[in-house]
């Protein structure tokens, strides 16, 4: 059996003080971020996200892991069935213990967004389906103005990574991705995924340390 000692909360943030010194770090560990949606863009985020060491996340899904979430999606086979927040929670907390993780195993709606979303600052717009998008984007805008918005549009197949671009759309929503309709028939595939998921990350990370202008 593999067994190995977890480092202490202490011992983590020093190695990652020692990458990102203590200024930054001491930003993202209080910083709350909530991904909403778990698959493709939203597993990648939250990982991204864990790795450099924000300090809590919020993962909100209603679906279970499936294999056909396996191309592109943070999960294993053994995951199959489980309730993606769980599963993901799991998976973080194998190399961020100490992130505080809430998870909510539930649909979205316009109804429980300002409840459901109104501790965290930063907010990741994850979904797949454009209509759920735009549902979240309108009622984030309308009901939590103060909260930064993180949305993604456009990543299918394995067009030009020239094209994935953050655009600033108003004061506090920023879209990623290379805007153009999806339907081409060449579906979703990992590497652009997270290269849209990458850009999501960031941007809620530069938001985090200097609430940049693009």
């Amino acid at each position: 059996m593999n067994r190995y000692i977890i480092p202490s909360e202490e011992e983590i943030r020093f190695s990652l003080e020692k990458r990102h010194t203590k200024a930054v770090q001491d930003k993202l560990y209080n910083a709350k971020v909530a991904v909403c949606g778990l698959g493709g863009l939203g597993s990648n985020i939250a990982i991204s996200l864990a790795r450099t060491g924000i300090g809590s996340l919020h993962l909100i899904d209603f679906d279970r892991v499936d294999l056909s979430n396996l191309n592109r999606q943070q999960y294993k086979l053994n995951q199959i069935n489980q309730p993606k927040p769980e599963a993901l929670k799991i998976s973080i907390l194998e190399f961020a213990p100490y992130c505080q993780i809430k998870t909510d195993f539930i649909k979205i709606n316009e109804e429980n967004i300002p409840s459901l979303l109104s501790l965290d600052t930063y907010i990741c717009e994850a979904f797949d389906r454009p209509e759920q998008k735009a549902m979240l984007t309108n009622t984030v805008l309308e009901k939590l103005p103060e909260k930064y918005l993180v949305g993604a549009s456009g990543m299918i197949g394995y067009g030009s990574n020239h094209l994935m671009k953050t655009r600033k759309i108003m004061a506090h929503y920023y879209l990623c991705g290379d805007g153009l309709a999806e339907g081409d028939g060449l579906g979703l595939m990992a590497p652009r995924v997270m290269l849209c998921a990458a850009q999501q990350a960031n941007t809620i990370i530069r938001l985090i340390m200097e609430k940049y202008e693009v």
